[in-house]
């Protein structure tokens, strides 16, 4: 019989903690005083929130690590204990003697390596294991659940609606893959009925949620590692979509509008044939605005903080996704023009010597195309430096061509190496190769492959009234308080 998550005091103890994902489901099950252990090889904000809650944190992913609950069979460690190193065989005797009741359930996410000692050990001692998304399937059970998903948005998205029916007062659960301040982080536990996810299809675990509200942003290749064709992409929406009570979608994209067929449609065209439209579009340099209508009914006007195209539609998900609950549209407008965004999306870090510092998640060809549209709202006649570090051997090589067309709006591109994400170089692309193809396209592009040197470099072509916009789903933004510190000092 296949083991299935329990919410009924047993421990979980989470591999690789400290992730964006995995920590927003740890943070939830610590407020619900189930008791919480894991792993991460870096300490972290994150790490130290998940502390302050009570979890036990160990900071390497070793098989020593279990012993921790032979020493607590419940998970819970008592004060100031030290957790021994694991003795050599103590993994079977671990086996016969600790009673299966006592037995932590093991999560981790795709990230984990199945060479990965921890996780051997686990599988060694015969402890439950289950995949990240199989822990938010089963949370989803208990609650009225929203689901977010698509290629691009679902941060941003899962966020407005989670922030709208928090402002809504209707004290939702949420659980997000960015960290948004209105809940100081990538998780909020509410009393309410509803919980607001955000729903990863990069390693096809989607099929497994089934939520009462599900929301496709739009739908294109971005995991070549898990994908080799968009039509597999499709499947996987297509398969999610059929385990939805009710599908909202944006027909805006042609994948969504031909493959699947959503209950409730949302479109930025006012000609479209979908329940939510808008008209009277403005795109300014610090406000979205918009007048909504609902079939052909006029709501009202939309006033947002967030810029550009993408914004607006991921904003007019989360208008219909409110009237679907039944809010009024002056609630749903009132809430969504107070909403700052998620972190690292179009992240205003810091303004220095007249230097706007941004820092965004941008890492597809059409995201960073987005983001920089976005940013030319503001930079009307300043000069954008776009400080990109590709994300991925796997994605660089397959979109090479639609990375070097996509950085138009840019007056200058710094190209740095690759962030791998834990995969092997194989040694057919580096960033040197990316920076060749975008100078086809355009005049000022540099390569510097190492981050650590980047901000003496940025240093010294960044002019007075600049945007330097850094994008990337890897480490890049981590040299942004080196950068600010030397243009303070100069």
């Amino acid at each position: 019989m296949l083991n299935t998550v329990s919410f009924a005091g047993k421990p979980f103890h989470f591999i690789g903690i400290g992730g964006i994902g995995m920590s927003a489901l740890a943070y939830i099950l610590a407020k619900r005083k189930l008791p919480v252990s894991g792993s991460d090889l870096r300490e972290s904000h994150i790490t130290k929130r998940l502390q302050d809650l009570g979890a036990h944190i160990f900071g390497s992913q070793d098989a020593s690590n279990l012993d921790f609950f032979q020493l607590n069979p419940t998970g819970v460690a008592p004060e100031h204990r030290a957790v021994c190193s694991m003795d050599e065989g103590i993994g079977s005797k671990l086996k016969r003697s600790q009673p299966a009741i006592d037995w932590p359930q093991v999560v981790c996410s795709t990230a984990i390596d199945q060479d990965n000692s921890e996780y051997r050990a686990a599988i060694d001692l015969g402890y439950p294991i289950f995949h990240r998304s199989d822990l938010l399937a089963a949370l989803m059970q208990d609650y009225q659940s929203i689901a977010v998903s698509g290629t691009h948005g679902k941060t941003t998205t899962s966020s407005l609606i989670g922030y709208l029916l928090l402002e809504a007062g209707l004290d939702p659960t949420i659980v997000v893959g960015g960290e948004v301040d209105a809940w100081s982080g990538n998780a909020r536990y509410g009393q309410g009925a509803y919980l607001v996810a955000e729903a990863d299809e990069s390693d096809r675990t989607l099929v497994k949620l089934s939520p009462v509200v599900g929301v496709i942003t739009n739908i294109e290749l971005d995991h070549p590692d898990h994908y080799s064709t968009l039509n597999q992409v499709v499947e996987t929406f297509q398969v999610f979509g059929q385990r939805c009570q009710t599908l909202v979608g944006s027909i805006d994209c042609a994948m969504v509008r031909e493959h699947l067929k959503p209950e409730i449609s949302y479109s930025l065209d006012l000609s479209a044939d979908a329940d939510y439209r808008v008209d009277e579009v403005e795109y300014g340099a610090y406000s979205t605005k918009a007048r909504v209508w609902e079939s052909d009914k006029i709501l009202g006007p939309l006033s947002l903080r967030l810029l550009g195209k993408h914004n607006l539609s991921n904003a007019l998900a989360a208008v219909a996704v409110g009237r679907l609950l039944g809010l009024d549209f002056s609630t749903i407008a009132a809430a969504l023009s107070t909403f700052v965004g998620a972190k690292r999306r179009f992240e205003v870090r810091s303004v220095r010597s007249d230097i706007s510092i941004i820092d965004d998640y941008a890492h597809h060809p059409s995201e960073i195309r987005a983001t920089l549209a976005a940013a030319r709202l503001q930079a009307v006649s300043r000069r954008i430096i776009a400080i990109f570090q590709p994300h991925r051997y796997s994605r660089t090589q397959a979109f090479l061509s639609e990375f070097a067309q996509s950085f138009e709006q840019a007056d200058v591109v710094v190209v740095t190496d690759i962030y791998s994400a834990g995969e092997a170089n194989t040694g057919q692309i580096s960033g040197q190769n990316l920076a060749s193809e975008i100078a086809k396209y355009h005049t000022q592009v540099h390569y510097q492959p190492s981050i650590r040197n980047l901000p003496e470099f940025l240093i010294q072509i960044l002019l007075p009234g600049d945007m330097a916009l850094f994008m990337g789903a890897g480490n890049v933004n981590q040299v942004i308080p080196e950068v600010c510190r030397i243009l303070s000092a100069s």
